[in-house]
């Protein structure tokens, strides 16, 4: 492994280092197996906008990756956890990154488009859609103040839904901007939003992904008007709501002239960024799932029902195929690693601790207070049993840690009825090592695979591919190449098995997670 780990909606694939500043570009044979596009062949565009960049990657009728762009984006971080976006800088990169994949001569066979985003990112617009604040990030924290009044007014609504209301999503956030609103009638819209309406020339629907933080409905389609004028949200803030991939409208002769990409082009409603990352893992059937493991370790698989979590660990998003995508983010994953051992040779660190199976230590490696999943505990603190022999030992106690984490998130999906009983793809920057692939395989006792392109634009294309097509599932296992797959090692899987039984030991000891969920996890 090499480098330090990055986010898991950078996704580990980003074409841009946002450090550097630099617009990039990926076109032609020699660039990481992307081809050319024929001549009149049609081309389908993903654009995700991340934390760091705005990533657009084009794909031709047969799904193969024929240029690729992105653009950098800057923050602005205040006290606290306050974080924004310029909104006007989302469309300065996303035209950008058009231009950098080729400009209007490799746009011009495009036939739809559809865009991610940053889960919980919002601002308000005027009813043409002119922003009239910033774009508050996902993880800005400023809804605090309200977020136990949201959690009490929808308390039964969100227990049906299975939510837990935080002070970072979108809703209590939304009612911080109106505490003191900007003049005028105002709408609400997220930044896929934003920029769906930048390229239409006039503000367009959302979808239920987007919408799911803000307090839609996905249970019954629709927003809860009622809960949410008590809330102080009046209704004419609400933009409408189609399912991912309907089309919502259309490249207007303005945007077509910025953007490069041709007028009449369809745009599509698209889905936030972990949904992204799942359809480009493929992982759309029931039984398969995707690990995305970046600075966090987030786990996400496919139900026919809605799955409700009395805990609020894991949440779920409608997928446009009707199917519900449950999932969970925990607080462990890469970025212990590089805040353990900062400025080191990850790489070197990785090899030696191949030899530490086990490790003479066991470690639930958070970085600060508190966990989101497999379990929900904001007191949850890191624990360490026994002691390192060594740096290799302490290092190599880290990445089964996680990966023991991991196997204790899949139990939990399980035990809520999404059991991860077929392909499980792992994306995310860690897997660069390809050593703590194979321990995570070795760990889950089950093959996993990786995915060609796991990027969230990838699946943004793909869903715009699928407005054509019968569905988003049958769109993927067209267009998808297969994956790498790497099988657990017996004897692996044996020298690690002892180490997760006293792992998930302690977590039901702490009253972390219930016994017969440790004892689920130790069968698997």
């Amino acid at each position: 492994m090499s480098g330090t780990p990055v986010s898991s909606e950078q996704n580990g694939t980003s074409a841009v280092d946002a450090s550097a500043g630099g617009v990039t570009a990926s076109r032609g044979a020699s660039a990481g197996g992307v081809t050319s596009a024929r001549d009149g062949a049609a081309t389908w565009v993903g654009v995700d906008v991340g934390t760091q960049s705005v990533r657009v990657q084009l794909l031709d009728e047969r799904g193969r990756p024929v240029g690729s762009g992105a653009a950098p984006l800057r923050s602005r971080r205040g006290p606290g956890r306050r974080h924004e976006q310029e909104p006007a800088d989302w469309w300065a990169a996303t035209v950008a990154a058009l231009a950098a994949a080729g400009g209007a001569p490799a746009l011009r066979a495009v036939r739809a488009l559809a865009i991610c985003s940053t889960s919980g990112t919002i601002l308000l617009t005027d009813p043409a859609g002119r922003a009239l604040t910033p774009g508050v990030m996902y993880d800005d924290d400023r809804g605090a103040a309200h977020a136990e009044r949201v959690a009490d007014v929808g308390r039964e609504l969100w227990a049906e839904l299975g939510l837990r209301m935080q002070a970072s999503w979108a809703l209590p956030k939304l009612l911080t901007l109106l505490d003191a609103p900007p003049a005028g009638e105002l709408r609400l819209m997220h930044s896929a939003d934003y920029l769906a309406s930048r390229l239409a020339g006039t503000p367009t629907a959302t979808d239920p992904s987007h919408a799911l933080k803000s307090g839609y409905d996905a249970l019954r389609q629709r927003w809860p008007v009622e809960l949410l004028e008590r809330l102080g949200v009046p209704a004419t803030l609400l933009p409408p709501v189609v399912a991912a991939g309907t089309p919502i409208g259309s490249v207007c002769a303005e945007a077509a002239a910025a953007s490069g990409l041709p007028a009449g082009a369809a745009i599509v409603a698209g889905m936030t960024d972990g949904c992204a990352g799942q359809i480009a893992a493929g992982a759309l059937a029931p039984g398969q799932g995707v690990s995305v493991l970046g600075t966090t370790l987030v786990l996400k698989g496919v139900s026919r029902e809605l799955l409700k979590d009395p805990h609020g660990a894991v949440y779920s998003h409608r997928s446009p195929d009707g199917d519900w995508l449950p999932g969970g983010a925990s607080n462990v994953g890469a970025g212990i690693l590089s805040a353990r051992f900062p400025d080191r040779d990850l790489a070197a660190l990785d090899a030696a601790a191949a030899a530490r199976e086990p490790a003479g230590q066991l470690v639930y490696p958070l970085t600060a207070r508190g966990e989101r999943f497999p379990f929900y505990d904001p007191q949850a603190e890191a624990f360490a049993l026994g002691e390192p022999r060594d740096e290799a030992d302490a290092f190599a106690a880290l990445l089964q840690g996680v990966a023991f984490v991991e196997r204790i998130g899949v139990a939990a999906l399980a035990a809520l009825g999404a059991p991860l009983d077929g392909p499980l793809a792992l994306t995310g920057g860690a897997t660069r090592s390809r050593y703590w692939c194979q321990l995570r395989a070795d760990v889950l006792r089950r093959p996993v695979e990786l995915p060609r392109h796991p990027e969230g634009a990838h699946g943004m294309a793909l869903l715009a591919a699928s407005s054509e097509r019968s569905s988003l599932r049958a769109t993927a296992a067209e267009l998808l190449p297969p994956p790498t797959r790497i099988e657990p090692r017996p004897d692996g899987v044996e020298r690690l098995a002892p180490a997760f039984d006293r792992f998930a030991a302690a977590l039901a000891e702490r009253g972390w997670i219930a016994p017969d969920l440790a004892a689920a996890a130790a069968h698997a």
